[in-house]
């Protein structure tokens, strides 16, 4: 009995280990891969001329970890008309044999000089071609023969969540370093980078690792390494590179043209949730909301209008609202656009022309004061009173009422405060303060409404639900 038991233990363990194996031989072999391309992948450092203290008055730092360095420093007074460089670390990749280099503006912004270093361990100074703050992607140009090693260019635009990917890069100063993960999502936007949308991976990034390639299984480049989150100032998982399709067609532009033209659309969009969903009669929560569309511009010529739900772009679907800048930005000024919307409850089509993004996009107008006659709807909890004529040239609006006081009441709930200008309530136009108590008064209970507020020249959709 004993001697069975060991036999089957035996057996057992057989069969583990060789499960072991089949799993580790499922694994992706990176050898190859790193072999190929790492040849390409470069080192980039910059100096920058930045004031310096007085030695008379620098205390004695040694020691002291860099990152922390610049704490201590705070509050020691400068000395002005001393100089000292300023270093910074980052990665790129050569994307020509005649020395053109891809990384990120960040890593380049505000240098006096470029320096790149050669997996040889050879450095060459670098010009800046041009950069695009928007993407966060630089060109540079060394000098060549012509016999520079490339990497391979791919596309991301079929890349899916759950590949494998690799990075390459320099990480706190560690040349070629090689970290793999797989591609978490596709499409990320994230806040103030409305026209970028990123590709999310788990690969560890760190500091250095910035505007390095991020390669598929192939071998090609699919992205940029761009940006990480973090709460310690290291990898916690999270990493976003910008999609080489983006990356790619900023770099073309730079080196014909000098700078970067984007598509424009001219209106102010927030996400569709699910009680704005209900408040506009849609199916599910979906489509780009417009809270605003700016005078003059592409939208308004093409008859979008606030309430607008933008459903798709050319038959592209818009299902997250951040899905519309990343569409509207790849397009060309002079596109056509057709936008598939709901308007009061009805799906219509709009053909609009695409205009340029202006180099200043925050082409909001600004908020105003308030006066005229006031009336208070006691269901709501909140006072308004009508828009006076310079009120609404300075708004840039053609009617609605200004918020005078908030009560206790929905109005409080919701964050309505002073100043505030409704423009909309339960999807209709707001022309006086008649019109918003006659409104208010038949509004629904237990059931989401909508209401368009301006806010120091910012417009937005809120929504709320009255109680019985």
């Amino acid at each position: 009995m004993l001697l069975r038991r060991n036999f089957l233990a035996v057996v057992a363990g057989v069969a583990l280990f060789g499960q072991t194996l089949v799993a580790h031989a499922d694994l992706p072999d990176f050898t190859p891969l790193v072999e190929n391309a790492s040849p390409a992948v470069v080192n980039i450092s910059t100096k920058q001329n930045a004031p310096v203290r007085g030695a008379a008055q620098m205390p004695d730092l040694e020691g002291i970890p860099p990152q922390f360095r610049e704490f201590f420093e705070r509050g020691i007074p400068r000395q002005p008309g001393r100089q000292r460089e300023a270093q910074s670390l980052g990665s790129g990749f050569i994307i020509s044999k005649d020395g053109y280099v891809l990384t990120n503006n960040h890593v380049v912004e505000n240098a006096d000089e470029i320096m790149v270093r050669l997996p040889d361990r050879s450095e060459l100074q670098a010009e800046l071609v041009g950069a695009d703050p928007r993407s966060d992607v630089a060109l540079l140009k060394i000098k060549a023969d012509d016999e520079l090693p490339i990497v391979k260019i791919g596309s991301s635009e079929k890349l899916k969540a759950g590949e494998w990917v690799v990075a390459i890069g320099s990480p706190f100063g560690f040349d070629h370093t090689v970290t793999a993960g797989v591609v978490s999502a596709t499409g990320r936007t994230l806040p103030n980078e409305s026209y970028v949308p990123f590709i999310q991976t788990d690969v560890a990034i760190n500091p250095g690792n910035s505007g390095g390639p991020l390669f598929n299984l192939d071998g090609e480049v699919v992205g940029i390494n761009s940006q990480i989150f973090t709460r310690s100032g290291g990898f916690m998982g999270l990493s976003f590179a910008i999609p080489i399709d983006v990356a790619m067609d900023v770099a073309n532009q730079l080196r014909e043209e000098g700078k970067v033209s984007r598509g424009w659309l001219g209106v102010v969009i927030q996400e569709v949730n699910k009680d704005l969903a209900e408040s506009f009669g849609l199916d599910r929560p979906a489509g780009a909301l417009v809270a605003q569309v700016l005078d003059g511009g592409p939208a308004a010529k093409g008859g979008l209008k606030v309430g607008d739900v933008i459903l798709s772009l050319n038959g592209k679907p818009i299902d997250m609202s951040g899905d519309l800048p990343h569409q509207v930005g790849s397009m060309k000024p002079g596109d056509s656009a057709k936008l598939e919307v709901v308007r009061e409850g009805s799906r219509r089509t709009l053909n609009v022309t695409i205009g340029a993004l202006p180099d200043d996009d925050a082409q909001l107008v600004a908020g105003g004061g308030a006066g005229g006659s006031s009336a208070s709807s006691n269901r709501l909890g909140v006072t308004v009173g009508e828009l006076s004529d310079e009120q609404k040239k300075s708004l840039e609006v053609e009617s609605g009422v200004v918020v005078r006081d908030v009560n206790n009441g929905p109005a409080a709930l919701i964050g309505l405060r002073p100043g505030d200008v409704i423009t909309h309530l339960s999807n209709e136009a707001i022309d006086s303060v008649k019109t918003f108590t006659r409104i208010a008064e038949k509004l629904p209970s237990n059931r989401s409404v909508s209401m368009r507020v301006l806010r120091e020249g910012r417009a937005s959709f809120i929504t709320f639900k009255l109680p019985r």
